[in-house]
């Protein structure tokens, strides 16, 4: 008579799905409150690139191009840069618009995430 051992149970133990549960739950909290951050940047980058891709505005002064930007930027409520944050170039004849800024996102109590953003209508 052979009596075969019971097998060692395996699996996820209740403090190990409750560690887990609470990373998850971080990981998901920190990103919806990065997506708008990142959305508006890609609104930004691409109102650079209508505006340098606009025939009319290839040879329009720089008054122009930056009040084309802000009423662009308000239609698409954009706050992070401003007219004047807008560099205006020129490269081989092509306008060229760009931007440095950056945006604090607020996590929890007094930890924030410090976010620097290039948007670039050269690409």
């Amino acid at each position: 008579m052979n009596k075969a051992m019971p097998a060692k149970q395996r699996g996820l133990g209740f403090s190990g799905f409750i560690f887990g549960a609470v990373i998850l739950v971080l990981a998901i909290t920190t990103g919806l409150k990065l997506i708008p951050a990142y959305m508006q940047d890609a609104k930004i980058g691409n109102l650079f690139t209508v505006i340098a891709n606009d025939p009319e505005m290839q040879k329009a002064s720089p008054r122009d191009i930056r009040m084309s930007f802000s009423k662009r930027a308000t239609i698409d409520s954009i706050t992070a840069v401003n007219v004047e944050d807008i560099e205006i170039a020129s490269n081989g004849g092509r306008l060229v618009l760009s931007a440095s800024y950056a945006i604090k996102v607020p996590l929890v109590g007094n930890i924030s995430l410090y976010l620097e953003f290039n948007p670039t209508s050269a690409k």
